[in-house]
């Protein structure tokens, strides 16, 4: 499953991972930065923009299964490139609107991007190229696109304070075509889908599916729906959840602070120490992490803030890989794209409803909504123990 072009994995990887950095900082860390500025300025309140943003979510699920379908046909080079166009239009058009209608049809045309040119799409560019050798490059590009928010928000706020919110977006788009597009471009071409199809058969041969894939896929489904609520949840809220569990706004935004680093040490164990292991079992793991920490800050306070954050950092940063890895290893390299972009539909929904579902929570139950986010969290982890665990696969 070697790619051509004389591209080494370690060349993939950081051209892929630097254009999936580029792709997050540029999209899903957008609104919480020049959120408000584009309020004011279009004349319409911050929650619409987030609707806005939103709906972009809900069309990048839509989405997300043709965009697999394509990469499983022609490789990930051809969408990937032609995803940076479409987060260039997207983003232009977001910095060229002027009322509501032009809000909502920027966010849309780039909810086409996010359905096509983030993780999942990323995930099966890789799988079409290296097939079941995949789980360590995956990794590898979550690694540098874990710091997508640490360099996204403050570069937002730069342009925004010296250009304007506008200029931003324009800048965004600016850099999506001189720099993410090229990445893009740069990737290994795929070989042709017989020939791919051909040697997934092949490797599948030697091991079978679960006994019951339907069921193992709705299960995975679940869990990703799970994972991304809660990941988005604590995103939207974690300063504020913290206040209501009697930390100060200087300690919350500061523990809230310490979630980025936590996943990418997260992915750095899963890197090393979590290599050797199945994936199923680090992503049990890393399903227990965040109702750990829930419970100790639920039980005991602000004082178990900074473990909070950390815990459930460190279990998202795994998780994320595990979207990647678990369908590689439970159904194989064939269909994996269109496959992926299934199973992350339910996520995606939830993700675009978790801040509202969750601030609701927040609101009706203060500190205590912790208990919520935490049996779901034990629900996703039940879902993980009534998965098959797959043989092991010779590469």
């Amino acid at each position: 499953m070697a790619p051509t072009g004389g591209r080494s994995r370690t060349g993939v990887v950081a051209a892929l991972g630097t254009a999936q950095t580029l792709a997050w900082a540029s999209t899903y860390y957008l609104p919480a930065v020049l959120a408000v500025p584009m309020a004011r300025d279009l004349g319409v309140s911050v929650p619409t923009v987030f609707a806005a943003f939103s709906t972009a979510l809900i069309v990048s699920a839509a989405i997300g299964p043709l965009a697999g379908r394509s990469i499983d046909r022609w490789g990930g080079r051809p969408v990937l490139v032609g995803t940076s166009l479409v987060f260039a239009a997207g983003l232009a058009g977001l910095g060229a609107a002027q009322g509501p209608l032009g809000l909502f049809a920027a966010w849309v045309l780039i909810g086409v991007g996010m359905g096509s040119g983030l993780y999942e799409a990323a995930f099966a560019a890789l799988v079409r190229l290296y097939g079941r050798d995949s789980r360590k490059v995956i990794t590898g590009i979550t690694l540098i696109a874990g710091f997508a928010s640490t360099v996204g928000w403050p570069v937002s706020a730069i342009l925004e304070v010296q250009i304007g919110w506008r200029g931003a977006c324009w800048a965004w788009a600016a850099l999506h075509l001189l720099v993410g597009m090229p990445l893009n471009a740069w990737l290994p071409r795929a070989r042709s889908a017989l020939a791919s199809a051909a040697a997934d058969a092949t490797l599948d041969a030697g091991s079978p599916n679960p006994a019951s894939p339907a069921r193992a896929a709705t299960l995975l489904a679940f869990v990703f729906a799970v994972t991304w609520f809660i990941s988005t949840a604590m995103a939207a809220h974690l300063p504020r959840l913290l206040q209501a569990g009697g930390a100060s706004l200087a300690v919350a935004i500061g523990v809230g602070a310490l979630v980025g680093p936590a996943q990418v040490a997260g992915r750095l164990l899963e890197f090393g120490f979590l290599r050797q292991t199945h994936p199923l079992l680090s992503a049990r793991l890393a399903a227990l992490m965040h109702p750990i920490g829930a419970t100790a800050l639920a039980a005991g306070g602000a004082a178990w803030a900074m473990p909070f954050a950390v815990l459930h950092g460190m279990g998202n940063g795994v998780l994320t890989i595990a979207k990647g890895t678990l369908p590689l290893v439970l159904f194989g390299p064939s269909g994996y794209g269109q496959r992926q972009g299934w199973l992350m539909v339910p996520a995606r929904i939830a993700q675009a409803l978790a801040p509202w579902l969750f601030g609701l929570c927040l609101d009706r139950f203060g500190a205590s909504a912790l208990w919520f986010s935490a049996a779901l969290a034990l629900a996703a982890f039940g879902a993980l123990m009534a998965l098959p665990g797959a043989a092991p696969r010779r590469a």
